[in-house]
């Protein structure tokens, strides 16, 4: 069955002196959603964004906010970020000591709930919590910084998380975020994925947002 490929361009790659023209030019050149890198300096080594920014996001775009909480101990922040207009809360196993509990703290609030995997976190860390998880996104590149090159060993992760997710009847969406351009694109598709996430071959490309987006989905399509 053909699945329907979402495209979700982060603003980590965006000029954020026009962070409001930028998630609006993306709105309307077809973004399924925007992707929101939220890091602490401490669980990764960058900082970026924290509520304060969602909540304006929240305010100039009616696209859904999936925001990726690259902190430690995301528990202490999971209200803040839902009232701000999150509408995905991603959470990585190594930084929330009661994953499951953190899960269900997301729900709660009526935020999908999200797990990440890192390069050299294995699929096992969703066994046990399938049954409250919305999304997963895998990272094909080690978090902290955009621009970086795609990590082809992830490959099989992505097609073992598939058969993961089908086997447990979970619609869970399987996302895959860093190096996503459109020689990768259709690489992770191929091996399962089914949406995408991309900073600078959207925010960053000479041919501007609506075409780079277009391109990036056509070459989304271009498995087999």
């Amino acid at each position: 069955m053909e699945r329907q490929i979402r495209i979700a361009p982060s603003i980590l790659s965006a000029d954020f002196a026009y962070l409001g023209a930028a998630v609006a030019e993306a709105e309307a050149a077809g973004a399924d959603m925007i992707h929101v890198d939220v890091m602490d300096g401490h669980f990764v080594p960058n900082l970026t964004i924290g509520p304060v920014v969602v909540k304006a996001l929240r305010r100039v775009t009616r696209l859904p906010l999936d925001v990726h909480l690259m902190i430690a101990q995301p528990e202490r922040y999971i209200s803040a970020f839902a009232e701000a207009g999150a509408d995905t809360l991603l959470i990585h196993p190594e930084a929330s000591i009661h994953l499951h509990r953190t899960l269900q703290q997301i729900r709660g609030l009526d935020v999908a709930a999200g797990v990440v995997l890192n390069p050299a976190t294995a699929e096992e860390a969703l066994r046990y919590v399938l049954p409250l998880v919305d999304r997963v996104l895998i990272m094909s590149v080690n978090p902290g910084f955009g621009g970086q090159a795609f990590l082809p060993e992830v490959l099989p992760k992505i097609a073992r998380v598939r058969a993961l997710l089908d086997v447990a009847d979970n619609p869970a969406l399987l996302a895959v975020d860093g190096g996503i351009n459109e020689t990768t694109a259709p690489q992770v598709v191929e091996a399962g994925a089914d949406t995408l996430i991309a900073g600078s071959a959207i925010f960053g490309a000479s041919v501007g947002v609506a075409a780079a987006l277009q391109a990036l989905r056509e070459a989304a399509q271009r498995t087999g």
